[in-house]
């Protein structure tokens, strides 16, 4: 922390000294608060804390093949892309076909560089690029829960994805080229509340997987985060959560957004459906009100982008 200094020793180089200090105590603060679930929401242990995570990352809704019947996490769920057709894996603490024999390491360099215990690398339809952000202690919280779950000894099912994009080798250039591994860097000219709403949405609850458009190597296009795509993860529209007024969220109050993460209520009175109606069920309805907000307080803030979404004719 920066010294004390004197009236008289008021020189520039003093004054950079003190907002060094200031910045530096700021960011300590607002890393702690990034990564800490809500004070007395849970008692001693992990497996707790990675529950809550767990939920907010929504990991069931992918890795459960509901429609299929599959037991939960043991993968199969199809996930329809503009590039094939990937089905989620089985992570269950089964030792034989899931991820039972994985170790901390393991798990940490799976979720934050997308490779897993073998070597392979994994396709980004896994949301490795927004989990990179996450801190080792909530990462290895989620991995204390799963393994608290029922292994099952369900066998991986085979991606239904055309060359190139089924290509594995062509992963690590894919890597060079989109991604950038490291956990979230919180801004300092920012209030605790905005950071751990950043966190929220950049990594754990990953919006930006799904609210962004993609090229045609399926990296997100940087420029347009979060301003929704008409070529969602089932090929259907995502809308613009940006802040602008005309083609994102830009007019929605505080409240009617906090209602809408809670229950799926729409400022008309609709409800959402289809894979936003799960995620509000499965994550962002189970956060705690004070993460909500903070993901409110994020959005409202962020960079507005104008983006017009509509459905491409059938012919």
């Amino acid at each position: 922390m920066a010294r004390v200094i004197k009236p008289s020793e008021k020189s520039r180089s003093s004054r950079i000294k003190i907002t060094v200090g200031r910045n530096g105590l700021r960011l300590a603060l607002i890393a702690l608060s990034v990564a800490a679930v809500p004070a007395g929401a849970f008692g001693q242990g992990d497996v707790g804390r990675g529950k809550y995570l767990f939920d907010a990352a929504g990991c069931a809704g992918c890795h459960t093949d509901k429609k299929g019947k599959g037991a939960f996490l043991a993968g199969g769920r199809p996930l329809k892309t503009p590039f094939g057709v990937f089905y989620s894996p089985n992570i269950t603490p089964d030792p034989g076909l899931g991820i039972g024999k994985w170790s901390d390491a393991d798990f940490l360099r799976a979720l934050r560089h997308g490779i897993a215990p073998d070597g392979r690398h994994y396709f980004p339809v896994f949301p490795y690029p927004s989990y990179t952000g996450m801190t080792d202690s909530d990462l290895l919280d989620i991995k204390a829960y799963i393994f608290t779950t029922a292994p099952k000894a369900t066998a991986n099912r085979p991606h239904d994805v055309p060359p190139p994009f089924g290509w594995r080798f062509l992963l690590p250039v894919w890597k060079a080229l989109n991604f950038a591994a490291g956990p979230f860097q919180p801004t300092a000219k920012q209030s605790v509340v905005w950071n751990r709403g950043a966190y929220l949405v950049r990594a754990v609850v990953h919006c930006g997987e799904c609210h962004s458009p993609r090229d045609l190597m399926g990296a997100i296009q940087t420029d347009m985060a979060l301003a929704g795509t008409a070529q969602g993860p089932t090929g259907g529209i995502v809308p613009n959560i940006t802040p602008d007024r005309k083609t994102g969220i830009g007019r929605w109050s505080k409240g009617e957004l906090e209602d809408f993460l809670d229950s799926g209520m729409l400022p008309d009175g609709d409800f959402a459906g289809s894979e936003m109606g799960e995620v509000i069920d499965q994550s962002t309805s189970r956060l705690s009100t004070a993460d909500r907000k903070a993901i409110v307080e994020y959005l409202r803030t962020i960079h507005p982008v104008v983006n017009r979404i509509a459905a491409k004719k059938k012919k």
